[in-house]
């Protein structure tokens, strides 16, 4: 339900949100869907029945998810169905009118427009017209500095993530420690400086926000401890610092295609040769590698010059490079512990309670103070302790 306290002009523009919104997604009903945008799974329960929605099934880490939520779903004997909007907001919320017309009794969403507290509002008012409460997950619901203001404009709706700036920190930590015990070993040209690419993913994303920029600023201020010069982007005619991945995604590709072409022009040959990359996924990073094998770095053999290479998520394919050698670290994002929290949630919206009964024992946001955003912690993996998801 929509909280009393939400002033006129507020609700102006939230409903002026909807009809815009409404709009696409009508215009949407036209688009194709890829094989596999639906599927289900019931049980012996009937009378309770959960969608959920994913931006895009093909994201390395968001698999992570679904593969262990479905199976915490189904292990709960809880009836439900999955759509993949292929990373498409109208896609998205033409499904979620679906499933509302389904008769689902609760929305688990993976917004795709992450970053846009007015794409949010456009769902959770199909939720509250509806009397369904909304589970949000992963990926950012509001603009950078608004991080849960949406969660005060409604009732039954409740946010699982992590702590934005977190991955972040613990990047530029683990990168400039490194860096500081291996300066001369990857300062290839022996200018006293390291070059760095930066991979950030998508342009509005909270987490790409931050882990683009503390990545950075927190390994320099470590190697400023030590008496060493900040990093230098490789294109020092660049002013964003960063490539994005112009998909709108964190692709492989998008990262094998950049770096295969700066390499062209910044090379060993050149005395200019980028000698680290920052990847804010691990997905990116394994695009990087691939790039970096196809001009003979990083091919874990003793008598290979290995660039390092630092990414986010801790995903398999990634701890299996950092194993071989080939990748340097990474920043683990636990997808069973957040496939565990939403099952509960769920669990409580079956059971008619609120959607945080009982998950005191969760950390929550402490610098919004937003009691039902539950962040869950990032670490800086370490190949000695498995995953949970191992």
């Amino acid at each position: 339900m929509l909280a009393d306290r939400r002033n006129a002009p507020i609700r102006s523009l939230l409903i002026a949100a909807a009809v815009v919104a409404l709009v696409f997604a009508l215009a949407a009903c036209a688009r194709p869907h890829k094989p596999g945008a639906a599927s289900s799974v019931d049980s012996e329960n009937t009378d309770f029945k959960a969608a959920v929605f994913y931006y895009d099934y093909d994201d390395v880490y968001i698999s992570s998810v679904r593969n262990a939520l479905t199976a915490d779903l189904a292990s709960q004997q809880i009836a439900y169905q999955e759509y993949d909007a292929d990373h498409d907001q109208m896609t998205q919320n033409t499904q979620v009118d679906k499933a509302i017309q389904n008769g689902a009794n609760v929305l688990v969403v993976n917004i795709v427009n992450s970053g846009s507290a007015e794409k949010t509002d456009v769902i959770c008012q199909k939720a509250d017209r509806a009397n369904i409460p909304v589970i949000f997950f992963n990926r950012p619901i509001e603009e950078e500095g608004y991080e849960g203001v949406i969660l005060d404009y409604y009732e039954d709706i409740a946010f699982v993530g992590t702590n934005s700036a977190e991955a972040g920190h613990l990047q530029g930590q683990m990168i400039g420690q490194y860096l500081v015990d291996h300066y001369e070993q990857t300062d290839l040209n022996g200018d006293g400086r390291i070059s760095y690419a930066l991979f950030k993913g998508e342009a509005a994303n909270v987490e790409a926000i931050y882990r683009t920029r503390y990545s950075v600023e927190d390994a320099n201020a470590i190697l400023a401890e030590k008496g060493y010069p900040p990093l230098a982007y490789f294109d020092a005619s660049s002013v964003d610092k960063f490539q994005l991945d112009l998909t709108g995604s964190w692709t492989k590709e998008s990262a094998q295609n950049y770096l295969l072409t700066d390499l062209s022009r910044f090379n060993a040959e050149n005395g200019n040769m980028i000698e680290l990359v920052i990847a804010n996924s691990d997905a990116m990073a394994e695009g990087a590698i691939q790039a970096l094998q196809t001009y003979g770095y990083n091919l874990g053999t003793e008598d290979c010059t290995t660039i390092p290479v630092f990414g986010v998520d801790a995903t398999e394919a990634g701890r299996q490079l950092i194993a071989s050698g080939i990748m340097t670290g990474t920043i683990s994002q636990d997808a069973d512990a957040m496939a565990e929290c939403i099952c509960k949630m769920v669990q409580n919206a079956q059971g008619g309670h609120d959607l945080l009964r009982g998950m005191d024992s969760y950390p929550r946001d402490t610098e919004y103070g937003r009691k039902r955003m539950i962040l869950l912690p990032y670490s800086i993996y370490s190949p000695e302790e498995p995953t949970a998801s191992e």
